[in-house]
């Protein structure tokens, strides 16, 4: 079990320095927010540690500048709504990952004071995990925190790197919550255990489905990756996406679990995305030329239902056609609406992925209608498909 902030006694934190990997990948626009709920997770962390008069370092990416600075990927507009979020006594901005002026920031701090750095992926070594600059960032604090989830399963230098040069490496609330619900849901959910898998590929979902499908009382199969178990079953999927190397897989599945696994019965069709105009509705073939982008009414109606009896657990990842394109969204739509019912009825609702999390959101459910809405979508997969994550086995255990 790993050690969390609030395993520490008070006293701790007080007037020392503690670096906070969060994750502040938000999109913005001519240097303005546009969604800020990555934002919005992170604060109990940064408040919890200011009230204990921390001092609070704060260092994240933004979008892939591949180590050259880019001033529209900047992270002061983060700064910017911090300081009209946070209940902080101050948060500051430095326009640098490490060196003097990093340095002379700091000590200008005192307890409770929240400091951004400067996009970490400015930094060349930072994805490369290269040990100078990560001992560069590990000298600026006494203590390493991890709440940037969705980042974990990668070995950079601020996410491994520094934290296995400090003493005390801690997973932040965000980040403790996360392995308390996605741990129960891989070892001990409770059943009817009910997993709803979409997305394009097989490929980025492999572990996780070798995890799921054994202990899953239903499959709920749709996106791209259903073509795949459809074309294993000898059904005609047109110009879909199929993964032709894991047909074999598939058909070794289907034959150890068909009685679990549900596929779509009817899609919403047509010749591609970009003209929408030639949709149309087929039972179970799709004929040459077209392509699947949603499931169909009856399929979706069907999953729903075995969705909304409100008992066990759900888990979701992946949505389950081209949702980002209105004419294709219903489907993905329907399954989001009965993760909400579900949950209103008893079921313990797990979303996983920021194209879920989206497709949540274009469905008008609320984060209330869901029991937990996880920040990782690749990090959130491995974690079900129990791979080791470097930004988490790094992390100090709770002593025994």
């Amino acid at each position: 079990m790993k050690q969390v902030i609030s395993d520490l006694p008070d006293d701790r934190y007080a007037g020392r320095r503690v670096f906070v990997r969060v994750d502040f990948n938000v999109p913005i626009s001519n240097g303005q927010i546009r969604e800020d709920h990555r934002l919005r997770c992170a604060i109990p962390t940064i408040e919890y540690l200011s009230q204990r008069g921390a001092i609070v370092i704060l260092a994240s990416h933004l979008g892939k500048p591949k180590g050259t600075v880019v001033p529209t990927l900047s992270l002061k507009p983060v700064a910017d709504r911090l300081r009209e979020m946070l209940k902080v006594p101050a948060v500051k901005f430095v326009n640098a990952v490490v060196g003097e002026p990093v340095k002379h920031a700091i000590a200008a701090m005192k307890p409770g004071e929240v400091l951004l750095l400067e996009n970490l992926r400015f930094e060349r070594g930072e994805e490369a995990n290269d040990p100078v600059l990560a001992k560069q960032l590990a000298s600026l604090a006494d203590l390493y925190v991890n709440d940037a989830f969705g980042t974990s399963h990668r070995s950079h230098a601020s996410t491994y790197g520094a934290a296995q040069l400090c003493a005390d490496r801690l997973a932040g609330l965000l980040v403790g919550r996360e392995i308390d619900v996605l741990g129960h849901v891989r070892d001990h959910p409770t059943r009817p255990f009910r997993v709803v898998v979409g997305g394009l590929k097989i490929q980025d979902k492999l572990a996780a489905l070798k995890t799921l499908l054994p202990k899953a009382d239903t499959v709920l199969l749709g996106g791209g990756i259903a073509y795949t178990f459809l074309a294993a079953q000898g059904v005609a999927t047109g110009d879909s996406p199929v993964e032709q190397d894991f047909i074999p897989w598939a058909q070794e599945m289907l034959t150890k679990y068909r009685e679990h696994i549900l596929l779509p019965q009817d899609h919403v069709i047509a010749t591609s995305m970009e003209r929408p105009d030639g949709i149309q509705i087929v039972h179970r073939t799709i004929p040459a030329g077209f392509k699947g982008l949603d499931i169909g009414r009856n399929t979706s109606l069907a999953f729903a239902h075995e969705l909304i009896r409100g008992t066990g657990t759900v888990f979701w990842n992946g949505p389950l056609g081209a949702y980002e394109i209105d004419e294709f969204a219903n489907g993905t739509i329907d399954i989001a609406r009965a993760m909400a019912l579900a949950h209103w009825r008893g079921a313990f609702t797990v979303v996983g992925g920021g194209d879920t999390v989206a497709a949540v959101r274009k469905a008008e459910v609320l984060e209330t209608e869901i029991s937990h809405v996880s920040t990782g979508g690749g990090a959130s997969l491995k974690f079900i498909g129990g791979e080791e994550l470097p930004g988490i086995t790094v992390l100090s255990e709770v002593p025994q």
